[in-house]
């Protein structure tokens, strides 16, 4: 069973697809979202949620205080899983994209630029097929955003476009949460297998 950690609607239930995604843990989100409010990038944030599977992740961030949430998903079932959770949350300023994929939703121009952005890709993801949605987002963040990617922590790092830097990675039981921010020109950039803090 899947339930939303905190906020407006912590510990309601959200339902899952049947198959082809991989929920994000109640554990890992908890410690996710623990580290992105002490960042102070979900309250009021225009959050965009990538490969959103059931939606957990940017219901979360609906939950706890964000402005507005995209949902981005492909797959019709995910999709639908998507909308269901987010009508029986009453949840109204979260919005599910639908068949479409990542890559190209990211590809167009953005309304406004993304405080947070969730990816949370298959774990089969083709690493060349990730490095394309990251190089979509890194023109449409905001000053100040966060860009957090999950991965298997036996996948290799994200190659981070030019515009990105990586500024953290916490490692949750199998489960690796890349950070990342937009890079300023002087920006030093950080030692391997170091977090700094922000």
């Amino acid at each position: 069973m899947t339930r939303v950690v905190a906020g407006t609607v912590g510990g309601r239930v959200l339902e899952v697809p049947r198959a082809g995604t991989r929920p994000t843990s109640e554990r890992v989100r908890e410690a996710l979202f623990s580290r992105l409010e002490h960042l102070d990038v979900v309250h009021d944030a225009r959050v965009l949620d990538l490969f959103a599977g059931s939606g957990a992740l940017g219901i979360e961030a609906a939950s706890r205080g964000a402005a507005t949430v995209t949902l981005v998903e492909h797959a019709a079932a995910a999709a639908q899983v998507c909308r269901r959770n987010v009508a029986t949350l009453g949840l109204g300023d979260v919005v599910v994209v639908a068949g479409e994929r990542a890559e190209r939703f990211v590809a167009r121009p953005a309304a406004a630029p993304w405080d947070l952005v969730l990816v949370d890709p298959p774990y089969d993801l083709a690493p060349t097929l990730l490095a394309q949605v990251l190089a979509g987002v890194a023109g449409a963040l905001a000053d100040g955003a966060v860009l957090a990617v999950e991965q298997s922590a036996r996948t290799p790092e994200p190659a981070w476009p030019d515009g990105v830097r990586r500024f953290d990675r916490r490692a949750y039981g199998d489960t690796v949460v890349w950070f990342a921010e937009p890079a300023t020109p002087d920006a030093e950039p950080e030692p391997d297998h170091a977090s700094q803090p922000r």
